[in-house]
């Protein structure tokens, strides 16, 4: 077994309105990269891991910008596989106070959602591997894109891995005839560690936390999240772990954040954030499941893990674009209380 972290999914250009302005007020948008996995990478590359991402993209120019980002946070890009098709794109207005962010995608005949099952060697991209994460969205984007991930975790498992899934429902991509629920299942079977919001557990594998629609209030029950975890590991029995953040919206600027774990015997509930004056949300659900798989590699205790997560999450928060640009001290000083924000001489 090696030391190498393996994600896989889509990268997409992103094009976002200008501080708070409405998309295309001005003529202008902020062009960056960033995608789910990607994300996941790059936050487990800064912590000092060996990271991968696959994926399959055009060969041309704004790909060799994008894998050129990618090299640049030392994340190994030799496993993309070049096909024809598109690089897709998605456009986030940024909300503000009662006006929420909004996501509109342009991916359709994107390369990968035109990929299928054998385009990727992954024997190849597993060489040296110990773990393999991927999410709900790949799956969602086409029925090549879910053979291509359904083949994935078989493989991880095959040869050994364990996988970690963010299930990341989206409903705005299942559009190709089968539902999250329908392919969702066949992916967590393969699970080792399952990471979701309440929405995600609900809408991909069918099973509900009675009260947390408490969250569009901004309030949540997290004495039913345990019963939540327990359902999931007991229509799992190969699921080791289940995380469940939990987001309280206050506003589009104001959020507390916060998550639990269970790991078939301990149920823990993290240290909680008032997030008053959010930056850029868009990517701190991936920031929690990078920090999550640093933390259960690098700590004795699954709460220090948890507490990993949640606290790169939160500076997350701060930090515009997709990816997390924080090291492993800087999540780790956080964690240990240091939240002032005062100065560091």
């Amino acid at each position: 077994m090696g030391n190498r972290f393996v994600s896989f999914g889509e990268i997409m250009l992103r094009l976002k309105n200008l501080g708070s302005e409405r998309l295309f007020q001005s003529p202008m948008l902020e062009a960056t990269f960033g995608g789910g996995e990607a994300n996941v990478a790059v936050s487990l590359a800064n912590y000092g891991l060996d990271a991968s991402f696959v994926t399959v993209l055009p060969d041309n120019d704004v790909t060799a910008a994008c894998l050129r980002e990618l090299r640049s946070f030392g994340v190994d890009t030799k496993n993309v596989v070049f096909r024809p098709g598109r690089m897709g794109v998605y456009y986030l207005e940024s909300g503000a106070v009662q006006r929420p962010s909004k996501v509109i995608y342009d991916r359709a005949y994107s390369a990968i959602s035109l990929a299928g099952k054998g385009d990727i060697d992954w024997d190849k991209c597993f060489e040296g591997a110990k773990w393999f994460h991927i999410t709900g969205i790949t799956p969602a984007i086409s029925d090549g894109a879910r053979a291509l991930a359904e083949e994935s975790v078989g493989a991880a498992k095959r040869l050994g891995l364990t996988v970690s899934c963010d299930l990341n429902y989206r409903k705005n991509l299942w559009k190709y005839g089968k539902t999250s629920g329908e392919v969702m299942p066949g992916i967590v079977k393969y699970t080792d560690v399952v990471i979701a919001n309440e929405e995600d557990v609900q809408k991909a594998l069918g099973i509900s936390a009675e009260s947390a629609q408490g969250a569009e209030e901004g309030k949540l029950d997290t004495a039913l999240y345990e019963n939540l975890c327990r359902q999931v590991m007991s229509a799992y029995p190969n699921v080791k772990k289940v995380a469940i953040t939990l987001r309280e919206s206050k506003s589009a600027n104001h959020n507390d954040w916060s998550a639990c774990l269970f790991n078939g015997s301990e149920f823990i509930l993290s240290r909680k954030y008032a997030i008053t004056h959010i930056v850029d949300r868009v990517g701190g659900g991936d920031s929690f499941s990078g920090g999550l798989i640093y933390g259960l590699n690098t700590y004795d205790s699954d709460k220090d893990a948890l507490e990993f997560a949640v606290a790169a999450s939160c500076l997350k928060h701060t930090i515009p674009g997709d990816y997390n640009r924080v090291t492993a001290k800087e999540v780790e000083a956080l964690m240990r209380g240091s939240g002032s924000g005062r100065v560091q001489r």
